[in-house]
């Protein structure tokens, strides 16, 4: 158990972030599976994806996720939904 003050905010601090970081984790895979669903399914996914797009750059840039692995994801996505005929 932390003795000094410093490390006891800080505990409570990491315990707060984690909270919204997996918050804001749990938001973008729901967006991208919404987007899956959408290309399996064989609907129009256009609007999906860019809501799963702006989701997955808000949580890289909010530092939640790493930017080239939204990146990646973002990538892979488009190039899905591109091969399913939606542009």
């Amino acid at each position: 158990m932390a003795q000094i003050k410093s490390a006891k905010t800080r505990i409570s601090r990491n315990k707060n972030r984690e909270e919204v970081n997996k918050t804001r984790l749990a938001a973008v895979r729901t967006e991208v599976k919404k987007v899956r669903k959408d290309l399996a399914s064989g609907a129009d996914a256009t609007a999906s994806f860019k809501s799963a797009e702006s989701a997955l750059a808000r949580a890289a840039n909010r530092g939640t996720m790493h930017k080239k692995a939204a990146s990646r994801k973002i990538s892979r996505l488009a190039k899905a939904l591109k091969e399913s005929g939606n542009k």
